[in-house]
């Protein structure tokens, strides 16, 4: 089947307002981590033992099956940033759509945690020995 292209402006513009209006960079979060941190919340949906390897600084760990029950510790007054494993998982915008379905303001991170190692950004490790 031949891909259709069009040369619709006004959907092509909607379009794009619309995907860059939910979705944040690896340099835009790092920006906001450096200098407005209190606005945010940043949340890692991957599985507990790649969370422990590295995660981004100041990332909560709430695993994908258990995010509706965590709803409690996250905050409607600031924006919840989700992340993943890369931008091919797409366990990160099923938790963003989650968690905007229950009314919090939500954003996620273009390219997850991949893509954020490979630009070199800051990692954490954390101690396998606490409890999840």
């Amino acid at each position: 089947m031949k891909e259709k292209i069009t040369k619709d402006t006004k959907k092509a513009r909607d379009f794009f307002l619309e995907k860059i209006s939910f979705l944040t960079g690896p340099f835009e979060l790092k920006e906001k981590i450096q200098n407005d941190i209190e606005d945010i919340n940043i949340i890692d949906v991957r599985r507990y033992e790649d969370y422990i390897e590295g995660h981004i600084p100041f990332a909560i760990h709430v695993p994908f099956d258990s995010l509706e029950e965590h709803l409690v510790m996250f905050e409607k007054d600031k924006v919840n940033i989700v992340y993943c494993y890369s931008a091919y998982c797409k366990l990160g915008a099923k938790a963003a759509y989650m968690i905007a379905d229950k009314g919090y303001p939500v954003m996620l991170l273009e390219g997850g945690y991949l893509t954020w190692q490979k630009l070199g950004y800051d990692c954490i490790k954390t101690s396998g020995d606490t409890d999840n």
